[in-house]
């Protein structure tokens, strides 16, 4: 696992410190997976009713407030594939 997705983790474990209401999957290629569910956050690379993919720059620009995740989408630097509603939730979570 990387020191990415390990920082990541611990980031989003505050920020979900109840879980989260659904099974997301954030994938960084080249540095792993971070999953977030009811019980909380953890690495790793499970099914999930949404996947959310963003390269590294993009996904920490993200986590720091320096990107909203709606434009990212938008802009094509985060990939979307499930579950929308899920997507929009996390929305809060990371901006």
């Amino acid at each position: 696992m990387s020191e990415m997705i390990d920082a990541a983790v611990k980031v989003l474990a505050t920020r979900l410190s109840g879980g989260f209401d659904g099974v997301a999957k954030f994938v960084i290629p080249g540095e792993g997976a971070i999953m977030l569910d009811p019980s909380g956050v953890r690495a790793g690379d499970e099914a999930a009713d949404v996947t959310l993919t963003a390269e590294a720059d993009v996904f920490r620009a993200i986590l720091d407030g320096a990107l909203n995740p709606t434009m990212a989408f938008m802009s094509g630097k985060l990939s979307v594939e499930g579950n929308m509603g899920l997507a929009m939730k996390l929305g809060s979570v990371l901006g």
